[in-house]
């Protein structure tokens, strides 16, 4: 296990937004600290936020890219909800250069606030959703906090994970898109592990930047590009990862087989894939966040197993 030798931030993507013609109004910073606010004036928005760590004794590896799932941010792969080192230190300590990414409207990339700059509202998940989407436990047992047989999940803690969900625009995909293909090209080569619906953003960026992804780990993929866009992933090599209980909603059912009709395409044009489900290696239990469940280190070492065979 190597330790951290350097690590840092910055920022990347986004435009200049002047606003004009806005009416001013009174605020007040504290109960004394009182000005007149002016909205209108210069602004950068739709930028991402990435924080790197580089590792003492560098593996020699490509760099890893982490992108968050819908309504998460980059934290989700910083520390599990029950306070454990999260995949970011363990890919970090095996060898491999990390970047955490924050992408448009999440974490420490902000948000723009003017209702007229993002089309519709913002949403943010509530726990309920969380347990049946991220697949923890049936809806009827959550009052009583009562998983799935075999969970993986640390339950106890589940308050932890409702805290990471932050406000979503449903409208801007395409921002994401545009967004974390500059954090492609800014970082150049490398593996994209990316979550959920992270995963649709990744690839479509990836065909944005083709020959940028080296190797892409889609851990749960909720979306993914045309038929016509796969010649510009020729150059990836893929990981698809999937946890337990694939079966309890309608809606993993259909992700499922979609990412199992994305993998075939690939595979008719040659490039390189492998399915991990889980369950099927004698692995149960895992939850739509593997990168949280009791085992998320052996998960992610398994991961970093593939990498090094790439």
């Amino acid at each position: 296990m190597t330790g951290i030798a350097r690590f840092g931030s910055f920022y990347v993507g986004g435009r200049d937004l002047v606003l004009d013609g806005r009416p001013s109004f009174p605020i007040a910073f504290t109960d004394t600290a009182r000005q007149q606010y002016n909205p209108n004036g210069l602004y950068h928005v739709e930028q991402a936020y990435v924080q790197y760590f580089e590792p003492a004794e560098p593996s020699g590896a490509l760099p890893v890219v982490f992108l968050h799932g819908g309504g998460m941010a980059g934290v989700m792969w910083e520390q599990t909800a029950d306070g454990r080192p999260g995949w970011a230190q363990h890919f970090v300590h095996a060898g491999f250069s990390v970047n955490v990414v924050d992408n448009v409207e999440r974490g420490r990339a902000g948000w723009v606030p003017f209702d007229d700059v993002w089309p519709g509202p913002p949403i943010l998940r509530n726990a309920e959703e969380a347990w049946t989407l991220f697949r923890i436990g049936d809806a009827a047992q959550f009052a009583q906090r009562q998983p799935f047989a075999g969970q993986r999940f640390p339950v106890a803690h589940l308050q932890a994970l409702a805290a990471q969900q932050v406000p979503r625009w449903l409208s801007n995909n395409p921002l994401a898109i545009q967004t974390f293909a500059a954090v492609l090209q800014r970082i150049g080569p490398c593996t994209v592990v990316a979550h959920s619906h992270g995963g649709y953003i990744a690839l479509k960026a990836a065909c944005l930047s083709p020959g940028t992804v080296q190797n892409m780990v889609l851990v749960e993929g909720s979306g993914f590009p045309a038929q016509d866009e796969l010649p510009l992933l020729r150059g990836t090599s893929f990981l698809f990862v999937y946890g337990d209980y694939l079966d309890a909603t309608p809606l993993w059912c259909d992700l499922v087989q979609q990412a199992k009709t994305f993998r075939q395409g690939l595979q008719a044009q040659g490039t390189a894939t492998r399915w991990m489900e889980l369950p099927q290696e004698g692995i149960r239990g895992n939850s739509h966040m593997l990168m949280m469940d009791d085992n998320s280190d052996a998960v992610a070492e398994r991961v970093c197993a593939w990498l090094r065979e790439c």
